[in-house]
Parts: C-alpha cells; structure tokens; sequence
C-alpha cells in the first residue's frame, strides 16, 4: 500500500492520506448509498453493497479501483482518483436504494 505516491503533485492526489495500490481483482464502485446527502455505503461492480467503514477498508486493501482515501475533520471517507473522466466521479454516480 502506498500512503502517498512519488511525483502525485495534482492538488487533488495531494489530497489524499493514502493511495492503496489496487489488486487485479479489484471492484469499482456503481453506486452510492446516502442517508440524506451524506454516503453511508456503496454499491460494487459486483452487486454487493458495504457500508461506508467496509469500503474504506476495501480500498486500503487495494480491493476497489480508483479510489483513495482521504481524511476531513478526523472522518475518513473515499475520493475518486483523477482519471480525465467525469462519469465515473463518486459524486457523479448514481443513489442507490440498499436491498
């Protein structure tokens, strides 16, 4: 696991405490549970649905794609990596209604 990757300059790469390198078997996430407006879990490319603690732990163990974790006021919480994409944003992904 890297806690901070040599030459992330981009303001928004500094702004992540770690950038867990990701396994090859790594999920994505599809969607966001919110109670509210916060996030409090996550749909996988799999279907499983976690909440947000055990996506923070996914990702730390490389288990989700392009995601790292970033820490505000004490609170961890996940942030999408920059990619040139906007779609695949975590602010940019679809609420999801947990099963």
């Amino acid at each position: 696991m890297d806690t901070k990757k040599p030459g992330t300059t981009s303001l928004p790469m500094m702004a992540m405490s770690e950038i867990p390198t990701e396994q090859t078997n790594a999920r994505h996430i599809t969607g966001l549970v919110r109670d509210g407006g916060r996030i409090t879990g996550y749909q996988l490319s799999d279907g499983q649905v976690v909440d947000k603690d055990e996506g923070i732990e996914l990702a730390r163990k490389g288990m989700l794609a392009g995601v790292g974790i970033a820490v505000n006021r004490g609170n961890e919480y996940l942030k999408s990596l920059p990619d040139q994409t906007e779609e695949n944003n975590l602010g940019n992904l679809p609420a999801i209604t947990e099963h």
